[in-house]
């Protein structure tokens, strides 16, 4: 048992020193390796049940506490246009459309695969969360409406295939439709319009010491909200305590972010994407492959691409109608679907670095609201 804690606890954090180092990890994904490490670790013998036990345990625990500390570590008043917030808005209703419809466009095959009712509406749960907020989300929306271990493997997997091909459409296209869809804006400041100046700027790094107690200090508050939570969810009279924890943890980081005290807290965020590499890894390592029958589920793939291209051409459509900013429109389709670290890329195919800070602002507001929106969709498919 102390190996498995052991091993669910060292691989994440040297996978992510690794992609520190080499950025072909980082560009592969960390968890796309995590993942491939946890099946085969799960299927070659090594894990009993004992162990499988433990994996589940260490999955509950850090993926309660990886919600506060990545919400604590976004600044939430970091943007104020009005444009940026048609974006958003009309990037969530995009999502919603789309994912609410393609449960019903796929609710038929998902029955032939024997897929219940409740499971597939918390696949579209689950899709919401990771949509709205990215992979943060993915985890805590999962585990909030009891996502079966094997069709979170199903959705995240799909998942990285879809988002890649859609990020290779980004790239090589995403320019040029942006801008025969929007030919009349105009586009300052460019990338092309900066002057030269050094990539990043000699900052000395503070000690090691100060940085593990920063870090320290965010997991204690993180505790400290997880046990408030769970207290308040005791006297909450709701039968699905797990979703009234989440919701209760989202609303009280969120309120703490913009105290002072916790702002000056540094490496909150990356502490808990480290515990959502612990979850993710702890989850694959309890999968055995042989039980997903990739092919029988092919129908997710098609519901997951759906929901991606579907939902990015609503938002193009709607941009276009309410006179949007096209740029900005792609900048928040990347930072809702992908996460808020692909801004940048998105401002270097535009040439246009002017989106990059509503953009990450977006994708932090898409933080905010994504388990109270993947959470809420699965009441609405789940009673329908």
């Amino acid at each position: 048992m102390l190996l498995t804690v052991l091993y669910l606890l060292a691989v994440p954090l040297l996978v992510m020193l690794a992609a520190k180092r080499w950025p072909v990890i980082e560009k592969i994904s960390p968890m796309v390796i995590l993942y491939v490490i946890g099946l085969a670790v799960g299927n070659i013998g090594l894990v009993d049940e004992p162990a499988r036990k433990v994996c589940t345990n260490v999955s509950n625990v850090t993926v309660l506490l990886s919600i506060p500390l990545m919400l604590m570590g976004c600044d939430f008043r970091a943007w104020s246009a009005k444009a940026a917030l048609k974006a958003f808005l009309i990037g969530l209703f995009s999502i919603l459309i789309v994912t609410i419809g393609g449960f019903f466009l796929f609710q038929k095959q998902a029955v032939s695969a024997g897929i219940p009712h409740a499971d597939f509406a918390r696949v579209s749960a689950a899709m919401t969360g990771i949509y709205t907020g990215g992979i943060p989300n993915f985890a805590p929306v999962s585990k909030a409406v009891h996502l079966p271990d094997n069709l979170f493997l199903l959705v995240s997997g799909y998942d990285l295939v879809v988002t890649s091909l859609y990020l290779l459409f980004i790239v090589f296209l995403g320019r040029k439709v942006v801008r025969w869809l929007f030919p009349t804006e105009q586009h300052s400041p460019t990338l092309d319009d900066t002057p030269d100046t050094p990539a990043t700027e000699t900052v000395p790094d503070k000690p090691f010491r100060s940085r593990l107690a920063n870090r320290a200090a965010g997991i204690g508050v993180a505790v400290v909200i997880v046990a408030i939570s769970y207290a308040l969810s005791m006297v909450i009279p709701i039968d699905n305590s797990t979703a009234v924890i989440i919701l209760l943890l989202t609303t009280l980081s969120i309120a703490l972010s913009f105290w002072k005290p916790i702002q000056k807290l540094e490496g909150t965020f990356d502490t808990g994407l480290y515990f959502v590499y612990v979850f993710c890894l702890a989850v694959a390592t309890m999968v055995n492959v042989h039980d997903l029958e990739f092919s029988r589920y092919i129908f997710i793939l098609y519901y997951i691409a759906f929901a991606v291209f579907g939902s990015l051409l609503l938002q193009l459509l709607f941009a276009k109608i309410l006179k949007i900013d096209g740029d900005l429109t792609l900048a928040a389709s990347i930072s809702l679907i992908n996460s808020p670290p692909f801004v940048p890329m998105v401002a270097a195919v535009l040439h246009n670095k002017s989106v990059i800070l509503p953009g990450i602002a977006i994708g932090l507001l898409g933080y905010a609201v994504g388990n109270y929106l993947g959470i809420g969709i699965f009441m609405l498919l789940s009673a329908v």
